[in-house]
């Protein structure tokens, strides 16, 4: 589970799906790369302000 917090004040959490070994990184750039698609609200851009 991967949680975005949006400049609406909004968190979105999106459940990736990924190998074990997978990197944070790979986890945040799915789940941000998802949520961009949706067309939802503008998500921060930033790793650390993920919850992972």
């Amino acid at each position: 589970m991967v949680g975005l917090p949006a400049r609406d004040g909004r968190q979105y959490v999106y459940r990736v799906y990924a190998p074990r070994d997978a990197l944070p990184g790979d986890l945040f750039w799915a789940a941000f790369h998802h949520h961009e698609e949706d067309g939802g609200p503008r998500v921060s851009d930033r790793f650390d302000a993920a919850e992972i």
